[in-house]
């Protein structure tokens, strides 16, 4: 008889606080679970850009003069080379090229290399590269770019002359406009030739 009473009065308590519950207003719902995977939660929509953190790179920071440089194409056949290098016109203003630019190469170390820079392919190559060509004026509105051509050979003809490559370009694109340098990803491997040709300035298609 206890362990009725004691069932009884259970039962009774649940209903009674079922009653008084159902008399009040459902509580809200729980909030959604944030990712899983331990990521930042997303900051709220603004119609104003997010500066980026503080250290970070600037990706779309023009240099000084209102160009950058950037690694074209490249061929190799039988020890000859032919590649080009692009200069983009990232300023606001246009940008007008003629003739050939001034070029350097600089090995890892950006120590100048022992090279003779001559227009054209002339005591390199007799075999049509495109870099040859007669110089005209290139007028680049922003975001059009320009490129110029090299042609060299690898080749090794004296075992007593060291080997050389340039592993960055020195250009001044234009009398007085400042000197820009580029990293390359692949060298200009000169062998002991010490001779590189390069075209004028051409816009590049499109």
């Amino acid at each position: 008889m206890v362990g009725t009473r004691w069932a009884g009065g259970v039962v009774g308590g649940v209903l009674l606080a079922g009653l008084v519950v159902g008399c009040d207003t459902p509580p809200p719902p729980a909030p959604a679970p944030g990712p899983s995977w331990g990521g930042a939660a997303a900051s709220p929509r603004t119609s104003r850009p997010v500066p980026p953190a503080v250290g970070s790179p600037q990706p779309d920071n023009c240099p000084e003069g209102g160009v950058r440089l950037r690694e074209g194409s490249g061929d190799s056949a039988m020890g000859l080379r032919v590649a080009d290098i692009q200069l983009v016109n990232c300023g606001a203003q246009p940008y007008v090229l003629e003739g050939y630019p001034e070029i350097r190469l600089l090995d890892r170390k950006r120590a100048p290399v022992d090279v003779t820079v001559v227009h054209g392919t002339d005591g390199i190559t007799g075999a049509l590269t495109g870099v040859d060509g007669d110089p005209q004026q290139v007028e680049l509105r922003p975001g059009q770019a320009a490129t110029v051509g090299m042609v060299w050979r690898n080749l090794v003809t004296d075992t007593t002359v060291p080997a050389v490559e340039g592993w960055v370009v020195d250009v001044t694109p234009r009398p007085g406009a400042p000197r820009l340098q580029l990293e390359l990803g692949h060298s200009v491997d000169l062998g002991n030739t010490g001779k590189l040709g390069i075209g004028p300035w051409r816009a590049t298609a499109g």
